[in-house]
């Protein structure tokens, strides 16, 4: 299978589950609207003030974390391969009154959709697990930001990927041998759906991250390791804290998100 017939089964798997998360608690799309922010307190955190400046969001899904983003004042670029999901971020964005502009490809063939240049290039949560090689993402966050400007992520810790869907065994290796190619039931966002469709995602070990980055000219201004997700997005998770999820039988022992911050 090549790369494009990869990406072709990935853009019609979240074709499919676009219209599940919006119908879903865990996007809370009725709360949204009313005025709740997406955003997570790690990246709120990271970003500060982020009124007046320019934002490309990479890999934005429905745009939910984009809309929020434009809420606190900035100008922001959404990127999504679903065309589904893009088309519900252009109606969102409508709905709330607000400016974010959307695009539709895959992240490597941003140049070819993307002219300008951003204050921030912003991606948050199960994000580099589909795409195949770190070097060309590396490529293209350094290219889409400004002098002066900043690369601002949230992950989902390698770690976790290592085991099966019941972190009941590992089953996956840590480092990036080849593809993953799966059928699982259900979504992250809803996990008693009857959706089960073949997906294809790549692991992605911190050393590999760290090193395309670099190798750019990025620099590191933060890194932090957390014992746990800010979504319930797993199996068997619950709730150590307001907004901390760990899985239950494993507890706090494992590293579950990261997060970084680099610029030139």
């Amino acid at each position: 299978m090549s790369e494009q017939e990869y990406f072709e089964t990935n853009r019609q798997l979240w074709n499919q589950k676009t219209p599940i998360h919006i119908d879903s608690d865990f996007y809370d799309i009725k709360g949204f609207l009313a005025g709740d922010t997406s955003l997570k307190p790690i990246e709120i955190e990271m970003l500060g003030d982020i009124k007046g400046k320019t934002i490309l969001h990479l890999q934005c899904h429905f745009g939910q974390d984009s809309l929020s983003l434009a809420r606190m004042g900035a100008k922001v670029t959404g990127l999504d391969i679903s065309d589904t999901a893009i088309e519900e971020a252009k109606k969102l964005n409508e709905q709330l009154g607000l400016d974010a502009q959307f695009v539709c490809c895959d992240v490597y063939s941003a140049k070819d959709f993307i002219s300008e240049k951003f204050d921030i290039v912003f991606t948050t949560y199960g994000i580099i697990g589909w795409l195949p090689d770190m070097t060309r993402w590396a490529d293209i966050i350094s290219h889409f930001i400004k002098p002066n400007g900043q690369f601002v992520f949230v992950e989902l810790h390698p770690v976790v990927w290592m085991y099966n869907e019941h972190f009941s065994a590992v089953e996956f290796p840590y480092f990036n041998e080849s593809p993953i190619i799966e059928t699982l039931p259900g979504t992250y966002a809803k996990q008693d759906t009857s959706i089960a469709m073949e997906e294809v995602g790549w692991n992605h070990p911190l050393s590999e991250v760290f090193s395309a980055l670099i190798k750019t000219g990025l620099k590191i201004d933060h890194f932090k390791e957390y014992n746990y997700s800010s979504h319930k997005c797993f199996k068997g998770m619950i709730e150590q804290a307001p907004g901390e999820f760990i899985i239950a039988h494993i507890g706090n022992k494992i590293p579950m998100t990261y997060s970084l911050a680099m610029s030139f």
